[in-house]
């Protein structure tokens, strides 16, 4: 196997990286909110490939392209960029992480799942070289490196990989312009300062913490059905909450939400967390759990602050769409005069953007990978 390139780590950004990612933020911002790319027509996950589409041909052959990956607990989102910063296409497949190497079983649902988004991509045009932003990414490059780029035909030493808030951090700032806080099935906060080091606070999964996560609200509410359960049985049918949580879980039994924990991924104990707020309207425990999250997520933001000194602060993640008072509490968690916005975040756009910087250097297909194209 071919050695790995120097990547962007989980602790250190190369400068080449920052200069590179310089020189494109400013044509990449342009292009990011532009309302007809090329990318609106392309095939996603749960859409069959159009078959006879002779201009997503012409791409592959067009120039050479960098492939942008950003891979969370819920959705894994690609993108296609030129030469030029212009994201050219995107779709999305399940749910991917870093910490699936950990198991045979889970290394096996990377390959299916990389396997999906590469024929996803090459119905478009073939990568000259891929960034991969991964949650759960700290060790193991090699391996992964080469799992990602096989699909794609491409060896491990044209795929540099980082943490998916590292990707999302770009997306949204240039290095020490602010702080990042997502929040999807799991939280961080994030800062990568000038001389490209990356700070994080919090993320450190749902068994110690991910406060204000998908899985932090799902695993709380979980929590308080059971434990009111416990004072007064048949509780749950007067809670809204507890009616929403317990039939996505399956059933009302402790049997039900014992085989739902051990049972299901980390995406789908996040996605809980979209029970718990279609009862904030009418139940004040889900509404509470909600403004708890919130804080949680200001935390993270106002120990950046008190760290590293005032900035601008961005929330993101599918956390943030799930009710108005989760944005509310963030805010109102933090100093005064720190301005805050929130954005969708299209980590795999500033990732597609810094592999077409890297894609100039001549890639390195592999002979054994068979060459696909749009039927």
């Amino acid at each position: 196997m071919v050695a790995p390139q120097p990547l962007i780590g989980s602790v250190r950004v190369a400068p080449r990286i920052l200069l590179a990612y310089r020189a494109l933020i400013g044509s990449g911002r342009r292009h990011q909110n532009r309302p007809n790319l090329k990318a609106a027509a392309t095939p996603r996950a749960h859409e069959p490939p159009r078959r006879g589409d002779s201009s997503r041909r012409s791409v592959s052959r067009a120039a050479a392209l960098g492939l942008g990956i950003d891979a969370g607990g819920t959705q894994t989102r690609w993108a296609l960029a030129s030469q030029a910063g212009e994201i050219v296409a995107e779709g999305q497949v399940g749910g991917l992480s870093a910490v699936q190497m950990a198991t045979k079983g889970g290394q096996q649902a990377l390959r299916d799942g990389f396997a999906e988004l590469a024929a996803q991509v090459l119905e478009v045009g073939r990568p000259a070289a891929v960034r991969a932003g991964l949650t759960g990414f700290g060790s193991g490059a090699a391996e992964l490196s080469d799992l990602i780029g096989a699909p794609v035909g491409l060896s491990a030493d044209r795929v540099a990989l980082s943490t998916d808030i590292e990707m999302a951090y770009l997306d949204v700032f240039a290095p020490s312009e602010g702080y990042l806080v997502y929040a999807g099935t799991g939280s961080i906060g994030g800062f990568i300062g000038e001389d490209g080091r990356f700070e994080r606070v919090g993320g450190r999964g749902g068994l110690l913490d991910d406060g204000g996560s998908g899985y932090w609200i799902a695993r709380e509410a979980l929590r308080h059905i059971w434990r009111t359960e416990d004072e007064s049985p048949g509780a749950w049918r007067h809670s809204a909450m507890a009616r929403e949580v317990l039939e996505h879980v399956g059933g009302s039994e402790w049997s039900h939400t014992r085989r739902f924990l051990y049972g299901v991924d980390r995406g789908e104990m996040g996605r809980l967390a979209m029970a718990v707020a279609a009862a904030a309207g009418s139940d004040a425990m889900a509404l509470r759990l909600l403004e708890q999250a919130g804080a949680e997520l200001g935390r993270l933001a106002r120990i950046l602050v008190q760290r590293f000194g005032p900035r601008p602060v961005a929330l993101t993640g599918r956390v943030l769409q799930l009710h108005p008072v989760i944005e509310q509490a963030c805010r109102g968690a933090l100093p005064p005069g720190i301005a805050v916005q929130t954005r969708i975040s299209r980590g795999h756009h500033a990732a597609a953007r810094l592999a077409a910087a890297a894609a100039s250097s001549k890639p390195q297909p592999r002979t054994a990978a068979p060459v696909v194209s749009a039927p």
